[in-house]
């Protein structure tokens, strides 16, 4: 294999299969990127097994060959180079010689034909998405994924289609977030399907232009995403997320209304003093005032009355202050609506009119 090609045309690329691949491999060859040169085309892959990502650059080809060669000292090759620095790339047996103008490399590879396969079922589902509508649901909604929960498919990001909607769901067990969308044209099925922790972090990094058309593709156990020149594949968790609509069966308070900014502000003073481990504040509402108080085990305070209007039995309800500022942070609008179960079980956090986004969070006693 041999090839010349410029910084700029590699780097992005590489970038983007190199964050996949995981610093501390069992198999030495997965922390490697495979090299594919074609015609007039590279081909670079990268996997951990469980996400694969593949990106094709259109190159002048010298000779085709394959090889596979460590993944992070070539991004840092390639990165630590001048800007337009051109880069002549040539196999020579189980090594790789990389020049440019007066820097000369050799990098130990390895074959290949040892490069694990992606297991992948065939694809039966498709859909067409933008990419900016794309993004925006798994941004409004990923920040509330569990991490390493014992209950799995909490670890991860339920992405709901019923025909021509779509919405994403993702929960840790304490609060939950739904995102609802559209699609431009009705599918004529429902699928539910999750995705993983990883995949869905890697997927919203790799949407960086809003004008892109995506390709979904996906099965119960697979999905493979196409982006501009990369094909973005995933294992999906084989599980059955739970039942979240109960959630809305219920009694609810008088809404309350509250300028987005006002409250957000707020709460961020309020919680400077609160206890740093579980981040709690009480949250006090009567038919005019709302007051957020807090207090820490050194018996510090903290509180701050806002202006509301509420017609309803005042009550109090203490949450992460935190969770609640995610909430209130990932609104469009304005103005916040927060509605409490009458139960105190729960409070939705959501926009006034097009409810695209909610927010739901459970209380905490303190």
């Amino acid at each position: 294999m041999k090839f010349i090609i410029n910084r700029e045309e590699i780097l992005t690329p590489l970038q983007q299969i190199v964050s996949v691949i995981e610093k501390r491999q069992t198999m030495p060859i997965l922390s490697n990127v495979l090299m594919v040169a074609e015609e007039d085309s590279l081909c670079l892959t990268g996997t951990d097994l469980e996400i694969q990502i593949i990106a094709k650059i259109n190159i002048n080809l010298a000779t085709a060959g394959s090889i596979t060669v460590p993944a992070r000292k070539f991004l840092d090759i390639c990165r630590l180079l001048p800007n337009g620095a051109e880069i002549k790339f040539e196999q020579q047996n189980d090594k790789v010689k990389i020049s440019s103008s007066r820097s000369r490399f050799s990098l130990s590879c390895l074959p290949a034909d040892n490069y694990p396969e992606f297991s992948e079922s065939e694809l039966e589902n498709q859909f067409f998405i933008n990419a900016g509508k794309f993004k925006k649901a798994l941004d409004k909604t990923l920040f509330c994924m569990a991490n390493q929960d014992v209950r799995y498919y909490l670890n991860g990001l339920l992405l709901n289609i019923s025909n021509s909607k779509i919405k994403l769901v993702a929960s840790d067990g304490h609060r939950m977030s739904i995102y609802e969308d559209t699609l431009d044209e009705g599918l004529g099925y429902e699928a539910r399907i999750i995705f993983p922790r990883k995949a869905v972090l890697e997927l919203s990094r790799l949407l960086d232009d809003p004008d892109t058309e995506l390709k979904v593709e996906f099965s119960g156990n697979n999905i493979r995403i196409f982006i501009k020149n990369l094909v973005f594949s995933s294992k999906l968790v084989d599980s059955k997320y739970p039942d979240f609509g109960k959630v809305f069966q219920q009694d609810f308070c008088n809404p309350i209304h509250i300028q987005k900014q006002v409250l957000k502000d707020a709460l961020t003073r309020v919680a400077i003093l609160s206890n740093e481990k579980f981040k709690g504040i009480t949250l006090d509402i009567t038919s005019e005032s709302l007051r957020i108080s807090t207090h820490n085990p050194e018996h510090d305070e903290a509180e701050e009355d806002l202006v509301i209007e509420y017609e309803g039995e005042p009550l109090s309800i203490a949450f992460n202050s935190q969770y609640l500022l995610d909430a209130v942070s990932n609104l469009d609008s304005e103005l916040a609506v927060l509605t409490i179960a009458s139960n105190t079980s729960s409070c939705f956090i959501d926009e006034p009119n097009a409810c695209v986004y909610r927010f739901i969070v459970m209380p905490m006693r303190l």
